[in-house]
């Protein structure tokens, strides 16, 4: 028998948290009581150690109430308009609410582009890295403000997911009205079972999806296993899991009902696997020998150690990275578009904002952004 995660063990969690969990349909405000529940349990993960991340809905339904929009599908306009400003009031309460437990929390707000072009989603990841390290907690919703209907995900589940493999986070959890997947729609068959482990997401398990969402809610069943094969070939554990409990993250701990999604990977392998075989090769960078030796090291490539650029490739695009012998030691995305790589290459760190006039990131490529060969 396949055994289910522990949550504690997690280093990195993302928690989705719907519409309809955080927002009272009826009264059109914050379930406060619900929320201090949660958070209480996202604080304690954070005491531990654990880095948190919360992709947040709630920002349309908020706005639709304090305009006295009428319920039902609004017109694209009108959900931008709710959106702008139920976001104000969405953000004050996960910041008074993280705050209460000495968390600072930081807003994120991204469209479909920013997590599918590789120079806004390098942009993106840099910063959600940047408030982790320190110790602050992103809040992430889609930016329904200018999102319009081709360049947006429409549902916060498959947003959460590519948000996790963005912050190479090892959990996804995906908070719902349902304690997890079923064999089949438990509100009409009395057999149905729910799974508490999906080795891997098959055809036949795509097939036991389905079924519409609630009214404040964009996503289904089928979003959610959508957003499992995003979240586990990234190498993120993935739980589903009702949400409309208090302590819902405690309740899963303690070995409540869900369905966890299980990866055979990590974050850090699925990551440079895709690197590596996936994307094409835009340009080459040549380095010393000294650079080689600090990249087997685990080192970042330092613009230093860099000693010819070749191509023509923009800041996020994958290059290759030749030693001095002209044999491919890895390949990596780049920081930097390559004339200002070329104005930098062979010249220290601290030399950058002098150069190219703005201060960029030390690294040429981080390691983080870098598959050698052999990994």
């Amino acid at each position: 028998m396949t055994r289910t995660p522990k949550l504690s063990a997690f280093r990195r969690i993302v928690v989705k948290v719907g519409s309809s969990l955080l927002v009272d349909s009826k009264a059109g405000g914050l379930k406060k009581a619900w929320l201090d529940a949660l958070v209480a349990d996202l604080a304690l993960h954070h005491k531990r150690g654990a880095d948190i991340l919360v992709v947040s809905s709630g920002s349309i339904a908020l706005g639709r109430s304090v305009l006295g929009l009428p319920k039902g599908a609004l017109k694209l306009e009108d959900s931008q308009a709710a959106a702008a400003v139920g976001q104000i009031a969405l953000a004050r309460t996960w910041a008074e609410a993280l705050g209460s437990h000495g968390i600072t929390a930081g807003q994120i707000l991204v469209t479909l582009w920013d997590t599918e072009e590789r120079r806004r989603y390098l942009n993106a990841r840099a910063t959600i890295e940047r408030l982790l390290d320190m110790r602050a907690a992103p809040v992430i919703n889609e930016n329904d403000t200018v999102a319009t209907s081709e360049i947006r995900y429409g549902d916060n589940d498959r947003l959460a997911a590519r948000v996790a493999a963005m912050a190479s986070a090892d959990c996804l959890v995906l908070l719902s009205d349902v304690d997890g997947l079923y064999t089949a729609p438990p509100a009409t068959d009395p057999n149905a079972k729910l799974l508490p482990v999906v080795p891997r997401v098959t055809a036949e398990i795509e097939a036991m999806a389905g079924g519409a969402a609630s009214e404040l809610s964009r996503g289904g069943m089928r979003t959610k296993v959508e957003a499992a094969k995003i979240a586990t070939t990234a190498g993120v554990h993935m739980a589903i899991a009702d949400g409309r409990v208090d302590h819902p993250l405690k309740r899963i701990a303690e070995g409540g009902p869900c369905t966890w999604f299980l990866t055979p990977s990590n974050p850090v392998t699925s990551r440079k696997k895709w690197i590596a075989g996936s994307l094409e090769p835009k340009g080459v960078v040549r380095i010393d020998s000294g650079a080689a030796k600090a990249l087997v090291s685990g080192k970042s490539l330092l613009p230093a150690g860099v000693k010819g650029i070749e191509g023509s490739f923009a800041r996020g695009d994958c290059v290759l990275i030749r030693n001095p012998d002209g044999g491919e030691i890895g390949r990596g995305l780049i920081a930097y578009d390559a004339g200002e790589a070329a104005q930098i290459m062979g010249r220290s760190s601290r030399d950058i904002e002098k150069i190219l006039g703005y201060s960029g990131r030390a690294a040429m490529i981080h390691r983080d952004d870098m598959a050698l060969g052999g990994e």
